[in-house]
């Protein structure tokens, strides 16, 4: 199987972590997305997982989007 070729620029979405969880479940999210330590960055394309994850926890991110 080919792999897909990339015709357009694909949106990326960079994502801090700026305040710590607070509860269990903010922490799971958090650890899930690979925030670990405060002011640690990831990029991740834009899919709706990842949109579904930042709105659970929008209040403890800096969110920036980018074309890459």
């Amino acid at each position: 199987m080919t792999p897909r070729k990339k015709t357009q620029k694909e949106k990326g979405l960079t994502v801090t972590l700026v305040k710590r969880p607070g509860t269990e479940k903010l922490r799971v999210i958090t650890w899930a997305m690979g925030l670990r330590k405060l002011n640690r960055t990831r990029t991740y394309n834009d899919c709706p997982e990842i949109r579904g994850m930042i709105f659970k926890v929008k209040h403890l991110l800096k969110v920036e989007e980018s074309g890459e």
